[in-house]
């Protein structure tokens, strides 16, 4: 059975925080072209017993609203995992510290999701 560790509040609401910040700039990214800036596409070679060849269209870099909100989301995963990695929480352990981290990355995960 997995170590259990007494969280506080504020600790267990932001690493949640940081959870669905994080998924939502991922979704986002996904939506951006591939470079942040106009770029040409390429072709890349073909891959041995394949006809495979990997490629990119041209990227036409992103606009300067799609630049913002990448901005917005990084500073503010930025502030939510700053504000996790210096809890005050974290020195009151003496040991199983990274345990202890490791366990709030899924202290919001339903218990048999976690077995």
């Amino acid at each position: 059975m997995p170590k259990t560790f007494p969280f506080p509040q504020d600790l267990l609401d932001t690493q949640v925080a940081l959870h669905e910040i994080h998924a939502a700039y991922e979704k986002y990214a996904r939506s951006l072209p591939w470079s942040a800036e106009p770029m040409p596409g390429w072709e890349g070679d073909k891959h041995l017993h394949s006809t495979y060849r990997s490629h990119k269209e041209d990227s036409p870099g992103y606009t300067e609203e799609q630049a913002a909100k990448a901005a917005e989301f990084r500073a503010r995963l930025l502030e939510l995992s700053t504000t996790v990695a210096t809890h005050p929480f974290w020195a009151t352990l003496s040991e199983d510290v990274v345990t202890a981290r490791m366990a709030l990355k899924h202290a919001h995960e339903p218990a048999e999701d976690k077995a």
